[in-house]
């Protein structure tokens, strides 16, 4: 049970969950794509992406100076709570202008 609760905490932060639906929606972004879409500093979204992928959420992969982002698929049970999810939450309005 407290896997999922760390589970759902991390993604409880507005900002967080629109990083996961915006993985969702596209396979791999990089860090970059996140500080534009949200508009934060690098350092915010580094911290939010951190907070993911200690969850196990998140995975990422560097290439030269640009590091990448995907969701984990090896979690059977994160990738089917984040599907339910992303129904849920794909046709909101913030949704659809991210």
């Amino acid at each position: 049970m407290e896997t999922k609760v760390k589970l759902l905490k991390s993604i409880a932060d507005h900002n967080r969950l629109r990083i996961i639906m915006a993985l969702m929606t596209h396979e791999e972004l990089c860090a970059c794509q996140f500080i534009e879409l949200l508009q934060f500093t690098g350092a915010t979204i580094s911290r939010h992406l951190s907070i993911l992928n200690n969850v196990g959420l998140i995975k990422s992969r560097k290439e030269g100076r640009w590091i990448y982002f995907t969701l984990r698929k090896d979690n059977l049970s994160h990738k089917k709570f984040l599907d339910g999810l992303l129904e849920e939450l794909k046709s909101t309005k913030e949704s659809l202008a991210d």
